[in-house]
Parts: C-alpha cells; sequence; structure tokens
C-alpha cells in the first residue's frame, strides 16, 4: 500500500501524452489475430495492457517488446499448421457443475484448459472470452479487486443461448467457459457496456459462416466501437455498422498483419487539460485532433465550462469559470468524469452531470467516490442514483486524507485536485495510477507537482 502527501502547487512545462489505452488493446488483439508480423508502435506497458499481452500469448500469438514497440506474431500461423488446439480431448473428473443448456447426461469433456488472468482489467476479460470460445479453446478467466463483480450477463445469455458450457463464482471473476461460440444472430443490450459488442466483432469474423449482431436497447459509448470498427478496417476485417442498430459480419475472414502506431490518449489527457482549465499552463503533445477516442469530448465540455474560445496545444486560454449552469450527459464519456466533476467543483455556478449510471460499475462505485472524496475537500457535491449535482465553490480546502478506491481514475483525480487545494492532502492506495499510467507521478513531479511518497506495507 503506497501513500502520497500532495501539496499545493503549481504545474506548468510540457508533456507528452501516454498512448490511448483503448486502441491499445484493440491493436494487441488484433496483432494476434493474424497469421503474420506486425509492429505495434507507441504502447505503455500499464497492468491493463500487460492482462492483453498475456491472454493473447495463452492463445499462441509470440509477442516481444523493444522500447515501446511491440513485434507480434500473429497466432493464425501455428494455427494454420495445424499446431494449435490439437491436443486430445480428456474426460473432466472434476465435481464442479457447468450450466449445460441442452439437458441431455453426456459426458463432459475438456481440452486442457488454460487459466487467463484479466488482473483488474474489464476490456481484457470481456474481449477475450468471445476469441478463446470462436478458437475453440476452453479457459478459465480469473482476476482481482471489483472486476468479477462487473456485469457479465450478456454473455452468459448467449452461452445458454448457444448450450455453451460454462461456470463461474458469484461476485469474484473466477469463469470457466468450455465449447465453440457459433456463428448466428446475437442479440445484444447496448447500454450495458460496448465492451461485450467489440468482444463478439473481435470473435465473429473468424467462424465459419455470417453473423450479426441486434441491439435491443439504446445504444450508449458509440465511440468505443467506432475505435474497435476503425482498428478492425485497419487490420482487414470488415463489419457492415446498420446505424449502431445492427451489425452484419461476415465468416471466414482473415486478419492482415500490419505495421500500427498508437495515437495518444484522450482520457489520460483529461487530468492535464483540466488542470489548465483550472489555471496550469502546461502544453499537452501526442494527441490526435481528428481522434475517434469518446474522451475527445473533454474538449467541448471544457470549453463550455469555462470562457476560453482557444485550446492550442492543450493550454485553455483566458480561464474565467462560467457562472450559467451547465448540463453534461456521463453516458458517451464516463471515464473523464471523476475529472470534470474537479473543475466543477471550482467553476462558479451549477453543473449536473447525468446519466452517469455506468460509473457504478467500473472499478469502484466511481459516482459514490468522486462524490465522497471531493465532499471531504470541501466541494458542494451531491449524488443522485446516476447523476452528479456540483455547485462550484471558491477553494478546496486540503488538510485531510482521501482515498483512491483503489481506482485509478480517482488517484489520478485526486491528485490534480491538490495543486488547488489550500492544504496538503494525503492520498490513501495510490499505486493504483499504473493499471493505466504507470508514469502519472512521475510526469506530474516534472510538471512541478509537490508530493513525498512512503509505502505501508500490504
Amino acid at each position: 500500500m503506497t501513500n502520497i502527501r500532495l501539496y499545493p502547487s503549481s504545474l506548468a512545462g510540457e508533456i507528452v501524452i501516454p498512448p490511448s489505452k483503448s486502441i491499445s488493446h484493440r491493436a494487441i488483439i488484433c496483432a494476434s489475430l493474424t497469421s503474420g508480423i506486425s509492429k505495434i508502435e507507441n504502447i505503455d506497458f500499464s497492468d491493463d495492457i500487460m492482462s492483453t499481452i498475456g491472454a493473447m500469448k495463452k492463445l499462441g500469438a509470440e509477442i516481444t517488446a523493444k522500447g515501446d514497440c511491440l513485434y507480434i506474431q500473429g497466432l493464425m500461423t501455428n494455427r494454420i499448421k495445424g499446431t494449435l488446439f490439437d491436443h486430445k480431448l480428456e474426460k473432466c473428473t472434476t465435481n464442479d457443475h457447468f450450466n449445460d443448456c441442452s439437458n441431455s447426461n453426456d459426458v463432459l469433456y475438456k481440452n486442457n484448459i488454460e487459466t487467463v488472468d484479466c488482473s483488474e482489467s474489464g476490456s481484457t476479460l470481456r474481449f477475450i472470452v468471445p476469441i478463446f470460445s470462436a478458437l475453440s479453446q476452453p479457459a478459465r478467466y480469473i482476476g482481482r479487486g471489483n472486476l468479477g463483480k462487473r456485469p457479465l450477463s450478456i454473455y452468459y445469455n448467449i452461452f445458454n443461448e448457444q448450450h455453451i458450457r460454462y461456470k463461474y463464482k458469484k461476485d469474484e471473476l473466477d469463469l470457466t467457459v468450455i465449447d465453440k461460440l457459433k456463428p448466428g444472430d446475437f442479440y445484444v443490450e447496448g447500454n450495458v457496456s460496448s465492451q461485450f459488442i467489440s468482444g463478439l466483432l473481435f470473435a465473429l469474423p473468424i467462424l465459419s459462416a455470417d453473423s450479426k449482431i441486434i441491439i435491443t436497447t439504446e445504444f450508449e459509448s458509440k465511440p468505443y466501437l467506432d475505435l474497435t470498427l476503425s482498428v478492425l478496417k485497419v487490420f482487414g476485417i470488415d463489419i457492415v455498422n446498420n446505424d449502431y442498430r445492427e451489425f452484419i459480419i461476415k465468416g471466414k475472414q482473415q486478419y492482415k498483419c500490419c505495421n500500427y502506431t498508437v495515437e495518444g490518449d484522450y482520457s489520460q489527457a483529461a487530468y492535464f487539460l483540466c488542470a489548465n482549465a483550472l489555471g496550469a499552463d502546461i502544453s499537452i503533445k501526442g494527441l490526435k485532433k481528428d481522434s475517434l477516442q469518446g474522451d475527445k469530448e473533454i474538449i467541448s465540455i471544457l470549453e463550455r465550462m469555462v470562457t476560453s474560445t482557444e485550446i492550442n496545444e492543450g493550454k485553455i486560454y483566458n480561464h474565467t469559470k462560467q457562472i450559467e449552469e451547465i448540463k453534461i450527459d456521463a453516458s458517451q464519456c464516463p471515464d473523464i468524469i471523476p475529472i470534470v466533476s474537479l473543475v466543477a467543483a471550482l467553476r462558479k455556478g451549477e453543473t449536473k452531470i447525468l446519466n452517469a449510471h455506468r460509473l457504478k460499475i467500473k472499478e469502484c462505485d466511481r459516482l459514490e467516490a468522486t462524490r465522497l472524496e471531493l465532499l471531504k475537500l470541501g466541494a458542494n457535491i451531491k449524488s443522485t442514483e446516476d447523476s452528479l449535482v456540483i455547485n462550484g465553490v471558491d477553494e478546496l480546502r486540503g488538510g485531510v486524507d482521501v482515498w483512491s478506491h483503489n481506482d485509478h481514475r480517482i488517484a489520478m483525480m485526486l491528485s490534480i485536485a491538490s495543486c488547488f487545494c489550500k492544504e496538503a492532502i494525503i492520498l490513501l492506495d495510490s499505486e493504483c495510477t499504473s493499471k493505466s499510467y504507470p508514469n502519472f507521478y512521475k510526469d506530474f513531479a516534472e510538471l512541478g507537482g509537490k508530493l513525498y511518497e512512503w509505502n505501508m506495507g500490504k
């Protein structure tokens, strides 16, 4: 357990934003599903990305890191040669109960079941489950933290419909899936997580026949699907998107190897963009202006929250706070809501953050964690079941202990908040930033952030 004392400070200087975690997951997966060698440049080896690398290695991809590059020999090379997944079936000798919707008395068989550690990465888990199944690779998926409490019912429904045998433990990640995913029509809710749809979009093109994904509810997080479709297209996979209501996927497609450079991450840039909106002077490099990332919405949100007319290289000029009430829809960009809430806490007037229900099923309940920790600092903030109402104050007091809730986005938000507090704060469990941004505190210190770190042991 690592705690940090953070002092009020002025952030200034230049920073190169780390690569997009969302795009990195997708590029690594696509490159791993080819039959050739791909070079993926600009990788940040966060905990989540290491989980995806480990999973694709389990499937047979050969992945080598050199500097910030990955060289990936796609697993289809060995699959074509017939060296993957060709071991004999064995009778299952355990007494574990598998959901078997065929209602038959057939003897349960299994391959040598791989154990895949997803750590705390929801993207890794939801992306790879259908891929392993599409490739006839039984697997046991394990993880830590809050991952086992995040919903997987969309996949369970598919398993039930296709008579795929599986078992899981409630409130912890311990999921075993035995049988092969089959092509067909998949009815999927669009308001739980787009990661389920992305997982199917990775897996269905390699099946033996065509498939269709039909969205049964209002669709949220469209930008994340746009990222998936964009990366799939680069790697040679064609998907027909009928206005996010249905996706048509031809079977027997082949992923094509290529070289790919990952762009900068708007969700990580948001911390420094918001610091600038509050008075810091940071030049931010590495962002793609025409990016498809949903968290690029931070630019338009901040332009509404402050009187700026220009954002240039991450600097927001004339940062006087607007006074009128502002409403922000969190449904398409949930990851930036904690740091946006900090800006709201220090701008004049009322900010309402709406449709934030998905924040409750992240690494922690981010809605409650944001409310609780900013309240400790002196913010005027209230929450409902799916929203935050924030009325700006002149300053944050500080002088208290705050907690990351073991959530990287809460930890980084509170670290930026310390710069604008009257007194120092102590942040408990700060090490969770390694999940997405391993060098956050190094970059923070180089920009002038003042901190003292110590390790309390386990």
